[in-house]
């Protein structure tokens, strides 16, 4: 593994310069005419924000809480791929690849490291422990920017199974949720002789409308489709045809790239109403800072692109899967029609609380269900 470079996350002064000075200067639209935040996000909250980053945010946050765990950089299929590799003390610990999606990183899953690898340390049974990798997607974070087309889900999917056999992990487990769900399925239908089981907490397997029987759970979900499609879809769309020219905005503004964050996490959050009910400020700006400092808008969006209406029809996944369906999150199931395509659910659960980052809104529950699923994956 010599081919494995140590990182060390910087964020110079010029850096930290360079965005006051941006948001200083921001130019700011006039007040929209709800008092909600359904014509996006409101105006007062943006500049409170914004102010607060610019003046009172721990600048080097983002740093130090990243470099407290060993960062990596290494080439996989052509492309630099940064991830955090963090082990536990137990020898009876398994490999578990982390994945997350848009508009996330590696910061959604901080919370849940201490947990998952040194369980005694948090008041779990030390009998189930886990090595960690925790890859930035590829145009995500820390990871190479494609130079080329072709960095669809499947390829993630190759790239991050040859990650963990690179990191000598001849049986591993795989978590996602958003974009990182669609990879870890790919995972686990590409890389079944490595890949022992997965766990999800998105699961894009519609309730088919035409059942003449669907419980409220599923009427629900429907209806949950139906919202994102009609009034949520927007980013998706653009990011899915016109990448480039959304990024012109984002990678120039500050402002602009926190703004079109930050509205899903308004919507995607179980938060009744306002995001910093369930995710600290401090937090949502970690996150915010990863697109920022690695100008990723672009990089990031083309995930879509590459992946939308490209005519792909799923194929099933034959390794033990479980899924926790949490009551906020974008895309709900139920077990019945997510069998259609996972012919092996091992664990299913719905939680009362929670929306589309688990890890990052409510670690604990994260824990408990990945630690549940896995509990039932024999080696």
């Amino acid at each position: 593994m010599t081919d494995l470079r140590p990182l060390t996350i910087t964020i110079t002064d010029e850096v930290i310069s360079d965005l006051k000075n941006r948001l200083a200067l921001t130019r700011w639209p006039e007040q929209e005419t709800v008092t909600d935040w359904t014509q996006g996000v409101p105006l007062a909250y943006q500049q409170s924000l914004m102010d607060y980053w610019a003046n009172d945010y721990d600048h080097q946050r983002l740093a130090n809480r990243l470099n407290a765990y060993e960062n990596f950089v290494t080439e996989v299929n052509g492309l630099d791929i940064h991830f955090l590799h963090v082990h536990s003390s137990h020898d009876h610990a398994r490999p578990l690849l982390l994945s997350h999606g848009w508009p996330g990183s590696i910061v959604e899953f901080l919370k849940v490291i201490g947990p998952l690898t040194e369980p005694q340390n948090h008041g779990l049974d030390a009998t189930q422990a886990f090595h960690l990798v925790i890859p930035s997607l590829p145009g995500y974070g820390f990871s190479g920017k494609p130079t080329q087309t072709g960095w669809s889900v499947e390829k993630m999917a190759e790239t991050f199974a040859m990650l963990m056999a690179r990191l000598g992990y001849d049986r591993y487990l795989a978590q996602g949720g958003d974009w990182g769900s669609a990879i870890t399925t790919a995972i686990g239908r590409q890389d079944p002789e490595h890949c022992i089981g997965i766990h999800l907490n998105m699961i894009t397997v519609p309730p088919d409308p035409s059942a003449d029987d669907l419980t409220e759970q599923e009427l629900s979900g429907l209806a949950g489709l139906a919202h994102y499609q009609e009034w949520d879809s927007g980013y998706s769309k653009q990011q899915a045809t016109r990448p480039q020219t959304l990024s012109y905005g984002l990678a120039d503004s500050p402002s602009g790239q926190a703004a079109w964050i930050l509205e899903k996490y308004w919507s995607w959050t179980d938060c009744n109403g306002d995001p910093a009910n369930i995710l600290s400020r401090d937090e949502m700006l970690d996150n915010i800072m990863v697109y920022w400092l690695n100008n990723a808008s672009a990089s990031s969006g083309r995930l879509y692109w590459h992946s939308f209406g490209k005519g792909q029809q799923p194929t099933q996944v034959h390794v033990p899967m479980g899924g926790t369906i949490f009551p906020k999150e974008i895309f709900r199931t139920s077990q019945r029609f997510a069998e259609r395509i996972y012919t092996k659910i091992i664990y299913w659960n719905e939680r009362p609380k929670g929306g589309h980052f688990a890890a990052f809104e409510q670690p604990e529950t994260y824990v408990e269900e990945v630690r549940a699923c896995f509990a039932l994956v024999g080696d």
